[in-house]
């Protein structure tokens, strides 16, 4: 061993000794290297599958409400993220590792969030097969920004603080680990054998002297007595087990001072921190702890039991003021009992215990409803009304039958309302149906105002109101198998007497509620214009009349009413509505009284304005206040951010920036502050801060965090606006996509992808990531393709010609200017309605070397009257009016279905053909892939069908994802790069080898 350390110190000496002289003979100054570095770039890495792991993305982002204090979370796509406490000048001021779901305090002093355990621990635990309790759990940090102190509590299940107060932080803690019992002694085998050998000795003397006292007992003529066993006592019946809970820490953040709830299973804090509500289970096998409902008042830190002895309580709801609560409970049922009678109860400050409002027994219930276990109970704001729910009591399986003698299927009937798919999708949740009741708090008399005649019920002004806005769809639900929507009744519902007004009957609208409750609103797809419903006069009017630019979509291309652009808002008293169109935004008189105003002029640039709504609770636009509002140029695909009165919208507006910005988030206390995240193609979405001056001088911006600093080193893309005319003669837009060390001396293949029109997403950033079903623009570009994603503009019976019109055209136009362009090499790809044109591409052209097409349609027959699986609906209403554009029924242009539908023209196709199509797929009928697939494979085409099982219209999957994202870069390099083909192309995967060789290799 000593020789060998020292050969490798001689060799280390000598290369040393070679490596300085060499230097030393040929001298280079810091000058020299500067000058080389400069002329020799270091080329940027391409992207590979293996890179996506470590993209950040920003996941979580919260401001304090007085603005000077920002968390958020950057999470790479595997792996473990980091929480950042920051200040708006982007100073971070503490870094939690694993940490999400921050809170911070309403004071603005603590930060509260979870911990994850550590992505590497989780996975080990999962491939050893754990069960869920086994493993690894969440931890809870306390950061005192005060004291720049961190507290650290391990194993918790979650954490609660008041929304609107500070002071106390209530966690309920995992299941603890039993103590381990002490080791005992365990004797050596010598000993053990012996013991053993001691006692079948004993044994053997015993049995030997009752052998002989029975034979002396039999000579003697005496009978032998065999002793009778002693009688049982029945034991007493044993409740049944339950769940037990776990610890529950009521931690006052201040003194530290902290109170332990055991056996708790669910609580809940008041908004303001006054009250918290605590369920505790009974504990097995100790009849003395019963199931309770704890009300504890953190000022007095007074307990009251107000409920015990019950074996399920469940939907518990506090009044905003923490004064009122209200639960249901079941106290009678055994845990198996298939059928559970519920009761409301009802608890105000200053009673003795919760009292019983409605159960089984009470005398005014209805026949045949029960209280809902499952209703989301709902104080109004002010505490006055309780909104809980009654449902029918529902025939119990019987249980007697035997399982494998009696049937098993599913009935259809053309009386049906649903078809039995959508039945069975839906059944879990009309199980649970109730009905909306309300409940007078001060007279304690309730009312029924939902039924199967309403069975949906808006509540209006945060429930406030003496009234509900009742609708229902009873009678019109069968024509939405080929509508794709039902005709609905609107009607006020008194909440005392259950009495109903008619607001509009038989309507394709959405109504809705103005703020206050005043108006009743809604769209009218026929005249195109918004109407109003006047409360207390039960007047209608168009209040948007006057406008003659169009509310609606202009460019509409499905064939069906086109959708309104909605509405902005109502100015706070319900004084005006503000309604949108493609550019602007319109003030109008509800009373229909004053004509509208126009408070925008975006439609003479091609400017849309939005407001961005950063504040759930508003009951409206205040005049004085200001708000922010995104600008987006139409033309140029820019957009600018703006923060002003709502009178001060007419300014001039000409800042744009390549750039688009999502996700606004506002201070609460400090006006004009925000947070939000800002991206483009060169730049991931990042963290940004806003704030607004309150003397108008300017606005103060600051970058809080930008991740993926690692992209600098890859080849990335750059994003170019075309456009072109099709062939119809109409212009059309579309995204190119090149690789950052473009070079216009190159040929490169190119990738058509597309789906409808996506142009506008121009300044919109990619991230590298697994595929769910399209192509990874940025893994392709890096790798030297180019990417065109065209607009496709329909017209109504011609699908597939539409496609063919835009991509075909742009295709020739692009390698018709620009000599960069292979055209040799041309490749299209596209997912679900995009995987349906590419199909029927293929058939049309053989101008493109390679296709791909993720779940596509491939007969419009059979497509026409199948199911989507997801929701259970039948698709004959996306034929007939929506995506799919054929606008008649299978009966009234058989043609057009199968003109448009790629399996009747599969013996035309000549390009190299890849399909996925997933056994689970609930949005596009799974055998449209197969159907394709087998006709293609009969005719000897080159297609390939992936598979991924038990998988939806788009992968779930991130191992599948991984997968799909190789095999599409195999296949595109294959056909467009002349790469070597895969086993899985060349040679397949036979079933012999599935979960032992990919093909990938």
């Amino acid at each position: 061993m000593n020789i060998l350390k020292q050969i490798i110190a001689t060799a280390c000496i000598l290369i040393i000794t070679y490596y300085t002289a060499t230097a030393q003979a040929v001298p280079t100054t810091q000058a020299t290297l500067a000058v080389t570095n400069a002329a020799i770039p270091t080329p940027k890495k391409a992207l590979t599958h293996k890179d996506y792991d470590q993209w950040q993305s920003i996941t979580e982002k919260y401001i304090s409400n007085n603005g000077k204090l920002i968390t958020y979370v950057v999470t790479p796509q595997e792996g473990d993220g980091t929480l950042y406490v920051s200040k708006p000048d982007a100073t971070v001021l503490h870094t939690i590792p694993r940490g999400y779901n921050a809170t911070i305090t309403t004071d603005n002093s603590f930060v509260i969030c979870k911990i994850k355990p550590p992505f590497k621990d989780t996975r080990e635990a999962k491939i050893k097969k754990k069960k869920p309790e086994d493993l690894p759990k969440d931890s809870l940090a306390i950061i005192d920004l005060v004291k720049d102190t961190i507290i650290k509590i391990a194993k918790i299940k979650s954490y609660k603080t008041p929304e609107k107060a500070s002071g106390y932080i209530a966690y309920l803690l995992e299941k603890q680990d039993a103590p381990k019992s002490k080791t005992s002694v365990v004797p050596d085998s010598t000993t053990q054998i012996n013991q053993v050998l001691k006692m079948a000795d004993s044994l053997r003397q015993v049995a030997d002297s009752l052998v002989r006292k029975t034979q002396e007992a039999k000579l003697k003529g005496l009978s032998v007595l065999t002793p009778s066993p002693k009688k049982q006592e029945p034991k007493p019946k044993a409740d049944e087990p339950v769940e037990e809970g776990t610890d529950l820490v009521i931690h006052n953040l201040y003194t530290l001072n902290k109170k332990i709830y055991t056996l708790t299973t669910e609580y809940y804090i008041d908004m303001y921190g006054n009250k918290i509500l605590v369920e505790t289970s009974k504990k097995n096998g100790d009849t003395t702890k019963k199931a309770m409902v704890l009300w504890h008042a953190f000022n007095t830190n007074k307990v009251d039991t107000i409920c015990t002895s019950f074996n399920d309580a469940k939907s518990y709801k506090m009044d905003e003021q923490g004064t009122q609560v209200a639960f249901v409970i079941e106290k009678d049922s055994s845990a198996k009992a298939l059928q559970k009678y519920y009761a409301l109860l009802y608890y105000k400050l200053g009673m003795p215990t919760a009292t019983t409002v409605l159960s089984k027994a009470s005398s005014n219930l209805p026949k045949g409803v029960t209280v809902s276990p499952d209703f989301d109970n709902t104080f109004s704001k002010d505490g006055t009304q309780l909104y809980f729910g009654l449902a029918p009591i529902r025939q119990p399986k019987d249980t007697s039958l035997v399982d494998f003698e009696t049937a098993k299927l599913d009935v259809w009937s053309h009386t049906d309302d649903y078809l039995q798919p959508q039945q069975l999708v839906q059944l879990q949740q009309e199980l649970k149906r109730s009905y909306t009741t309300v409940l007078n708090t001060t007279t304690m008399q309730w009312t029924q105002v939902g039924n199967d005649s309403a069975e949906r019920i808006q509540l209006i002004n945060n429930g406030n109101t003496p009234y509900v806005l009742g609708s229902t769809t009873k009678g019109n639900r069968i024509a939405a198998q080929w509508q794709g929507y039902s005709l609905a009744s609107y009607f006020l519902i008194n909440n005392n007497t259950g009495s109903r007004t008619t607001i509009v009957r038989n309507t394709r609208a959405n109504v809705s509620m103005s703020p206050q409750g005043k108006y009743a609103y809604w769209y009218n797809s026929t005249t195109k214009h918004w109407y109003t419903y006047n409360v207390a006069t039960g007047a209608t009017m168009q209040c948007t009349k006057g406008i003659k630019v169009p509310l609606y979509d202009e460019e509409n291309d499905v064939p069906d009413e086109p959708s309104p652009h909605g509405i902005m808002q109502w100015k706070l008293g319900d004084d005006y509505l503000y309604v949108y169109d493609k550019y602007d935004i319109w003030q109008c008189d509800p009373s229909g009284i004053i004509p509208p105003m126009l408070l925008t002029n975006g439609r003479a640039t091609t400017t849309t304005t939005r407001w961005n709504n950063t504040d759930r609770e508003a009951q409206g636009i205040d005049l004085t206040k200001k708000y922010i509002f995104s600008e987006f140029n139409n033309t140029t695909k820019e957009s600018n951010l703006n923060v002003l009165r709502i009178n001060e919208l007419k300014s001039d507006h000409s800042f744009t920036m390549p750039s688009t910005f999502r996700g606004f988030v506002q201070a609460k206390d400090s006006g004009s502050v925000y947070l939000y995240t800002a991206e483009s193609p060169t730049k991931s979405p990042y963290l940004m801060y806003y704030q607004k001056k309150t003397d108008n001088s300017g606005n103060s911006i600051n970058i809080i965090h930008e991740p993926n600093p690692q992209q600098a080193n890859y080849n990335w893309y750059t994003t170019e606006l075309i456009t072109w005319k099709m062939l119809d003669g109409k212009i059309s837009e579309g995204i190119l996509y090149k690789p950052e060390n473009f070079d216009p001396k190159k040929k490169y293949p190119i990738i058509f992808y597309f789906y409808e029109r996506d142009a506008d997403d121009l300044y919109n950033y990619r991230n590298p990531a697994p595929s769910a079903s399209t192509v990874n623009i940025p893994w392709f570009t890096s790798n030297g393709y180019l990417i065109f994603d065209p607009n496709i503009y329909y017209k109504t019976g011609e699908p597939g010609q539409s496609a063919f019109n835009s991509v075909v055209s742009a295709a020739k136009h692009l390698t018709k200017k620009y000599s960069w362009v292979d055209s040799t090499k041309m490749g299209i790809q596209g997912q679900s309605w995009g995987g349906y044109q590419v199909a029927h591409l293929v058939t049309r052209t053989g101008m493109f070397a390679a296709a791909g097409a993720g779940a596509p349609v491939a007969n419009m027959t059979s497509a026409y009257g199948g199911i989507r699986w997801g929701s259970g609906i039948n698709r004959q209403f996306q034929y007939e009016h929506t995506q799919s554009r054929i606008g008649a029924t299978l009966w009234q242009n058989q043609a057009a279905y199968l003109r448009n539908s790629p399996l009747f023209y599969a013996n035309k196709v000549n390009t190299p053909l890849l399909i996925m199509h997933n056994d689970k797929d609930g949005a596009v009928p799974w055998y449209q892939g197969i159907e394709y697939f087998t006709a293609l494979k009969r005719l000897q085409k080159k297609v390939w069908l992936l598979q991924y099982n038990d998988e939806d219209h788009n992968l779930i999957e991130r191992r599948n994802r991984k997968d799909l994202s190789i095999r599409l870069g195999q296949f595109f390099d294959h056909y467009l790069k002349g790469a070597a083909m895969p086993p899985w192309m060349s040679k397949g995967v036979p079933a012999t080898d599935k979960g032992i060789n990919w093909g990938i290799e």
